[in-house]
């Protein structure tokens, strides 16, 4: 079943957003090389404990850690690991789910480790604008099928990328998957129609070779791509509106204005993000 939200639900979905997005923040004060990325489970847990929020992926389905962290060739659902060290050029994928007061909200980020090459580079530049040419077809009246046209259409035709098939967006609220499934491929004008009030995810994950994934791993979460090359992944929580898609996990207001559901959300992002950057000193060091 799918759930359309009320004002109010929409205004503490903010406030989550806020929260996750601060932890975003804060990663990128301490994502370097050298660190491992256990660093970064610690400090997401620490992080949110002071912002009063719930690690939502803490115990669904038996996942044991707050957050997902992914390198290189892992796509997705990678454990936090104390003996995987970050180096120069690593892309690095951290993806949770936070729980404030009862809403929720769900973001994943790409970053590069120190150096970066052009590979990686370009890999994230087209990753990062897929995600928001998705964001835009998040309108009333549109279909499902609208937003993954949009998204395959710019990584595969023209950039030559895989858009991975087999792990695609879906609804939250109130609970962290909900109807919809968002997928990141697709034809225009299929699937169901768009509606005031939806809240769902839009989160490309895009490969530099095949789209396809190997999922075989023995831990039963982590899965790579089938061919060994890089992938990528953004994502946003996002309430379509009668006024176009409002991004509720936004790191960046002033870039995002278009995208806001309203002037509140400046203010709680402003909140956390010192939240997360007072609790990032720790993580310096």
């Amino acid at each position: 079943m799918i759930s359309l939200k009320s004002p109010r639900e929409i205004e503490a979905m903010e406030k989550s957003g806020a929260v996750l997005a601060g932890m975003h923040i804060g990663v990128r004060e301490i994502i370097r090389p050298g660190i491992s990325s256990w660093v970064i489970e610690e400090f997401a847990r620490e992080y949110f404990k002071k912002a009063h929020a719930i690690a939502a992926q803490i115990g669904f389905e038996g996942y044991k850690y707050a957050t997902c962290i992914s390198v290189n060739d892992e796509i997705c659902h990678g454990f936090p690991r104390k003996k995987l060290i970050f180096k120069d050029n690593d892309l690095v994928k951290v993806d949770t789910v936070v729980n404030l007061d009862g809403a929720y909200s769900d973001s994943c980020w790409s970053y590069a480790v120190g150096k970066a090459s052009d590979e990686v580079k370009r890999l994230m530049d087209v990753t990062y604008k897929s995600l928001y040419l998705g964001i835009d077809q998040c309108k009333v009246g549109n279909r499902i099928g609208d937003i993954g046209a949009a998204i395959q259409h710019y990584t595969e035709d023209e950039n030559g990328y895989g858009d991975v098939r087999e792990f695609v967006g879906h609804g939250i609220g109130p609970t962290m998957h909900e109807d919809p499934m968002v997928p990141h491929y697709g034809k225009a004008g299929q699937g169901i129609r768009l509606r005031n009030g939806m809240t769902i995810t839009v989160e490309p994950m895009i490969n530099t070779g095949t789209w396809e994934a190997d999922t075989s791993d023995p831990s039963g979460w982590l899965a790579k791509t089938a061919d060994g090359g890089l992938s990528c992944q953004y994502e946003h929580s996002l309430v379509v509106t009668d006024k176009g898609p409002k991004i509720l996990t936004s790191q960046d207001p002033e870039a995002d204005a278009a995208y806001l559901y309203d002037d509140n959300y400046a203010e709680y992002l402003a909140h956390y993000a010192k939240l997360a950057r007072e609790v990032a000193k720790k993580y310096m060091k």
